[in-house]
């Protein structure tokens, strides 16, 4: 798995909301362009949500999964992204000062992106999942201030 950490000036239970929140992912999630549906038991085990992926006019659907889903801990996923394959994601939420630190795992599990070499698909993920989480520290963030 290749890691990626965040520290963010908002409580755990701002980032966990916007976790739970579906139609939040193409927010903060780089990459996924827009939500086509969200399972109302969004985010318990085996919900889905319909995602695109890439840009318009070269748009592909797909999904992501629920793997796992602690309320006040965090998430785990399976992205979908084919062609280039699927990927599990662990989102790990924990109380630091007055504020949190988020955790993100990510590695691709099953498709081409597997056949990358390990230190490119780390410099690729790592790069990925900084803007992730920058994208979900600003969420959460707003809705703390607000």
């Amino acid at each position: 798995m290749i890691t990626v950490v965040r520290e963010v000036r908002s409580s755990p239970d701002a980032v966990l909301a916007i976790l739970a929140d579906g139609w939040t992912y193409a927010a903060w999630v780089v990459g996924a362009s827009r939500i086509r549906e969200v399972d109302a038991a969004w985010p318990a085990p085996r919900a889905r949500i319909g995602h695109s992926v890439g840009l318009w006019p070269a748009v592909l659907d797909d999904e992501t999964v629920v793997e796992r889903w602690v309320p006040d801990r965090g998430i785990e996923l399976l992205a979908r992204a084919w062609p280039a394959g699927e990927a599990r994601i662990r989102i790990e939420v924990a109380p630091r000062g007055d504020g949190c630190v988020v955790r993100m795992e990510e590695d691709a599990v099953s498709g081409p992106g597997r056949w990358i070499p390990r230190p490119l698909r780390a410099a690729a993920l790592t790069t990925r999942n900084r803007e992730t989480l920058a994208r979900l520290a600003l969420l959460a963030e707003r809705r703390s201030s607000s």
